[in-house]
Order: structure tokens, then C-alpha cells, then sequence
């Protein structure tokens, strides 16, 4: 049964509800009713007033239904006073999400991270409200003293868990820290694709790349991260991140707990902000997204709008709008019918290349090195090798080729193209 407490208007009411119960399908809840319930000043005691609190307990009993979910994050106190009046169990709306994370996560970090987000969560539900709770331990032969409340003891093993995940989520953040270090050292600028949940960030990355990422229209259909590479954009090879799907009241432990998750977010070159165009409240979205990206400290990040699912309007056609600096802005596409994804990877060049350096040069055969690099960078377009050293055609962007020089003695001729004497006058 659902109880779906509002606070603004009828329109923006009804589409909570409705993405409510896309939650609870997504779940694998069966829906008995939905109680609508509008919520000015909330009750300290239920949330929701004594008189609604006594309507759902009526509904519950008539449809013998073992689990109430409001649609609010409830505090400690309320969840435990609704379920002593209702006499059946009470999941607010943070808890309905840790539950789906639980059930999508699959790599070992996704599950370590929901699981510490969970334990969080339950921490501040040990309150001193269940009398099984409040049992002495010790008074036999061999264990006599004060003892330890049963509540003590669950409080206490719950927080050496969180320590002991903590640790083993340090270990994995040390670990993919390692990778993206790897990804810099190489210059391969690195895209992240975010967006609220089911706008089809999933489906865009396996058009883009040869992922073979999970995709479905569901909520949080995919929750581990995925980077692949991309190629055939101007710029050379890119590496693109598909993310978890955002969505409104996002619980903040979740958040915290996926901090190496989001990461790939934070340290991104661009981000794709991907929505969803047949959605009427698509701007209202976009700002719930903008809001978590700023929450993790990935609000600074240069942005890319794609409007996904123009094939569900009519006489919409793929393009590219570009701001008044003459750059994208905004790529109109379908990642599931396949229209526009040229105009997307063409967009994708022009933010992540800038101007494009096209030239030969020489190396000699001491400069191995740099050679490495330039070719790891996709910045070889040709190359042939004599006993004087490789003779290379170079095709890449300069903010590609600009990082390679360091501190090499071999750099010289590439270093002519990039950094060109100014000319005298």
C-alpha cells in the first residue's frame, strides 16, 4: 500500500505518484492502494495527520497488507509510530531506494556501497522502542556484571561492520584512483554520462561504445560504473563513464557511500547530461541532477546536453545547437532508433579536441618513449621507420599533444607545432 504525502501542486503530486510507483514496481512490490495525502505541517508524530494515519490503518486492514511505503523520508520516530498504529511494517522513501540498490548492485564496490548506505540508514532506526531490544546479556556463571542491552550489542556490531566496509570501500577508491591516474598519464580525456534515472544514459553508452551495458525501462536499471572507450570522434580516442541515474530526494548516505562511483562524475573533462525530451518536466529534472552534481562537487564540470527519445515526438529531427561562441550545446537525438549519434560524436570532437594539429614530423630511435606516448594517445596517423628513426604523420588535437612534451629532450620538432614562435615584426 502506498501513502504518498504532497506539498505543492496538483501536477507536480501527480507525477510523484506515478514515479513513486515506478520505485515500488521496480522493487517487486505489488500495489494494494494508493492514499493521497497532503501534508502542509507535518505531523511530529506520523507525518502525516492523526486522521489520514487512522484512514490507512482502516485500508490496511480491510486489504490485509503487510507493508506500508510513504512516499518521504520519515524520521526514526515517525516510521516506529506509524508502524505501531498500522501494526505492519513501514518503509519510507529512503529505504524503498536502498532496497532496489540492493537488489541492481552487482560488482563487489556497488554492493559494498549499499550496504554501507544501508547500515546507516538502519543505525538511526536502534531506538529504544523495542522491549526485545532491551534484554540483559550476562548474569550466568562466567558472565556476571552490568551486562550488555541486546540494543547495545546490535549498536555495537553495527558499527565495526561500517568501520570494516569503510576500510574495504578505502581500498577500492585507492584502486580506482590508480586507474584514472593510468587514463591522465595516457591524455585520453574522459567523458561521464549522467542524467536522472531512465533517461536512457545506458542505452546512448552501449550506442556509443560496444559496452553491452544492462538497459531497460526501469528505474536505476544499472548501478555499477562501466568505462569503456570511444572512438571515431575528431579528437581521437575518448574513455566514457556510464553512471548511476539521479534522481529527486536521492538519500544523502547513498550519496556518501558512492563517492568512488560519482568520481568518475567529479573527474570527468565533460559531462553528458542526458534527458529525456518527451518528458514535459525535463527542466525540473535537469536541475535535480544539477543539484547532486554539485552535492558531490562536480558542478564546475563542463556540461553537454542531450535530449534522448526524440523519436517519441513527432516531426522532431536530430540536430546540433550550438551557443553564441559558435560551440555545442545541445545534441537532439534517439540512442534507441540510432538518429543522431553522428551529430553527438561530432560534438564530442569539437568540445574535447579544440583546433586539431596536423603535421609530420621525425624522432629518432632514442626517443622511444614519447613515441609510446604519441601512439597510446592515438596521435599517429602514419609512421615508418628507418635507420635515422620513425618519420610519423601527426593528426591530433593540440590539448592532446600538449601534455606529451614533459620533460623530453626529444620533443623539439612537436614541440615547434605546439608552442609556433611568434612571428616578428
Amino acid at each position: 500500500m502506498l501513502v504518498l504525502p504532497h506539498s505543492r501542486g496538483e501536477g507536480d503530486a501527480i507525477r510523484r505518484g506515478e514515479e513513486f510507483a515506478e520505485l515500488v514496481s521496480s522493487a517487486g512490490a505489488e500495489i494494494l492502494a494508493s492514499i493521497p495525502a497532503r501534508v502542509e505541517n507535518p505531523n511530529p508524530r506520523f507525518y502525516i495527520g492523526s486522521g489520514k494515519a487512522d484512514e490507512v490503518a482502516e485500508a490496511v486492514r480491510a486489504l490485509e497488507a503487510d507493508l506500508v511505503l510513504v512516499d518521504h523520508e520519515l524520521s526514526p520516530v515517525q516510521e516506529r509510530n506509524l508502524e505501531k498504529h498500522l501494526k505492519t511494517r513501514v518503509v519510507d522513501r529512503a529505504g524503498l531506494i536502498l532496497d532496489i540498490f540492493a537488489q541492481r548492485a552487482r560488482s563487489h564496490e556497488g554492493k559494498l556501497e549499499v550496504e554501507l548506505a544501508q547500515l546507516k540508514h538502519v543505525a538511526t532506526r536502534l531506538v529504544r522502542g523495542w522491549t526485545h531490544l532491551d534484554a540483559q546479556r550476562g548474569g550466568a556463571i562466567g558472565n556476571r556484571g552490568p551486562g550488555e542491552t541486546q540494543l547495545e550489542t546490535d549498536r555495537r556490531l553495527l558499527a565495526e561492520r561500517v568501520k570494516m566496509l569503510t576500510r574495504r570501500l578505502e581500498k577500492v577508491q585507492v584502486q580506482r584512483d590508480q586507474q584514472r591516474r593510468a587514463r591522465l598519464r595516457n591524455t585520453v580525456p574522459r567523458v561521464a554520462l549522467v542524467g536522472y534515472t531512465n533517461a536512457g544514459k545506458s542505452t546512448l553508452f552501449n550506442a556509443l561504445t560496444t559496452g553491452g551495458v544492462y538497459a531497460a525501462d526501469q528505474l536505476f536499471a544499472t548501478l555499477d560504473p562501466t568505462v569503456r572507450k570511444v572512438d571515431g570522434l575528431s579528437c581521437g580516442p575518448a574513455v566514457i563513464a556510464d553512471t548511476v541515474g539521479f534522481i529527486r530526494e536521492l538519500p544523502h548516505d547513498l550519496v556518501a557511500a558512492f563517492r568512488a562511483t560519482l568520481a568518475e562524475a567529479r573527474d570527468a573533462d565533460l559531462l553528458i547530461h542526458v534527458s529525456d525530451a518527451a518528458d514535459e518536466e525535463r527542466e525540473l529534472l535537469r536541475r535535480v541532477v544539477d543539484e547532486v552534481l554539485e552535492e558531490i562537487g562536480a558542478g564546475d564540470v563542463p556540461q553537454l546536453s542531450v535530449m534522448n527519445k526524440i523519436d517519441l515526438i513527432d516531426d522532431l529531427a536530430p540536430r546540433v545547437d550550438r551557443g553564441d561562441d559558435g560551440k555545442p550545446v545541445r545534441v537532439w537525438l534517439s540512442a534507441q532508433a540510432g538518429q543522431g549519434l553522428d551529430g553527438l560524436r561530432e560534438a564530442l570532437g569539437e568540445l574535447l579536441g579544440g583546433e586539431r594539429i596536423r603535421a609530420d614530423i621525425e624522432l629518432p630511435l632514442t626517443a622511444g618513449r614519447l613515441h609510446a606516448r604519441l601512439k597510446a594517445a592515438g596521435a599517429i596517423a602514419s609512421e615508418a621507420i628507418d635507420e635515422h628513426g620513425w618519420h610519423l604523420g601527426i593528426d591530433a588535437p593540440r590539448a592532446v599533444l600538449a601534455p606529451l612534451l614533459g620533460d623530453d629532450v626529444h620533443a623539439g620538432s612537436l614541440r615547434d607545432l605546439i608552442e609556433p614562435a611568434p612571428a616578428d615584426f
